[in-house]
């Protein structure tokens, strides 16, 4: 897996990053996101049985890390939205996404033996800095301590979870099994989220299950489509390219939930989108 990550290689992963800044503002725009929650793992589950049924099952050494996978995911969940209760998408999201590319390719050197070249290692700090200004950038006034807590965390989840099932899908011989099985374990999450706010279930409306559905599809494909990266370029690359979704869930919290400021956040895009370059001609 050494070189640059291809055209294709490099579209996989924006795609991905597209469709997991949109499941993410589902989550944030919600006025019940436990529920919400619940509704995206239901449909992840969903999206997961199509897969099982159709694709060989993964080989016996990958289960162990669908299991770790699935514990992971479920503190996942929770710190997210921990996060998102306390913080907007604007701040939560970058915290989050941003430490996650140095701590995934620390933990990609310590538990796989990947090493990478030092222009990636410049291209993946390129990356961070720049998703990392635009948190910094947002607010001159206070900040809620509890949210910054909950997207720190949440950004440790994302590296374990990252790694565990890049080098899960490594062991699978059957990548798109292990995407389904990993979602049809996931999803039985999305029973704890909606028995967790069993009183409230009688107030939800057709849209918002559909939207959370919805949801659930989109953010299936999104981790369907990094976890699959994984298994042709190394872990490293896939993190940090995917944080280009930060620039994305920034013009969506200016558009759509009119937050600002917005010239930190173009800045950023130009820093992120200056060490996707450089990661995608020194990995």
């Amino acid at each position: 897996m050494s070189g640059p990550p291809s055209t294709f290689v490099i579209g996989i992963i924006l795609s991905a990053a597209l469709l997991h800044a949109l499941w993410n503002a589902l989550i944030k725009g919600s006025a019940d996101r436990a529920i919400t929650m619940g509704l995206i793992n239901l449909g992840h589950m969903v999206f997961g049985l199509v897969l099982v049924a159709i694709y060989l099952p993964p080989a016996a050494a990958s289960w162990p890390y669908i299991a770790g996978s699935t514990f992971i995911h479920f503190f996942y969940y929770a710190f997210l939205l921990r996060a998102y209760r306390t913080g907007d998408l604007s701040q939560v999201y970058p915290i989050a996404r941003g430490i996650a590319p140095l701590l995934v390719t620390l933990g990609a050197q310590i538990f796989a033996g990947e090493f990478l070249p030092p222009m990636a290692w410049a291209g993946i700090l390129l990356v961070s800095f720049g998703i990392s200004t635009l948190f910094f950038g947002i607010r001159k006034g206070k900040t809620n301590p509890s949210a910054i807590i909950a997207a720190i965390l949440t950004g440790c989840t994302i590296a374990a979870y990252s790694v565990v099932d890049g080098m899960g899908v490594r062991e699978a011989g059957s990548p798109l099994g292990y995407i389904g099985w990993l979602f049809v374990m996931e999803g039985l999450s999305s029973f704890w989220f909606l028995y967790y706010r069993r009183k409230f279930l009688s107030t939800i409306t057709y849209k918002t299950i559909l939207l959370g559905i919805a949801g659930g599809g989109i953010s299936a494909l999104a981790y369907g489509l990094a976890i699959y990266a994984k298994n042709l370029t190394s872990l490293g690359t896939v993190s940090a390219i995917r944080e280009s979704s930060v620039i994305i869930a920034a013009l969506i919290g200016i558009i759509w939930f009119g937050e600002r400021p917005w010239k930190s956040r173009i800045i950023a895009a130009i820093i992120v989108a200056s060490g996707v370059i450089v990661l995608a001609v020194g990995g």
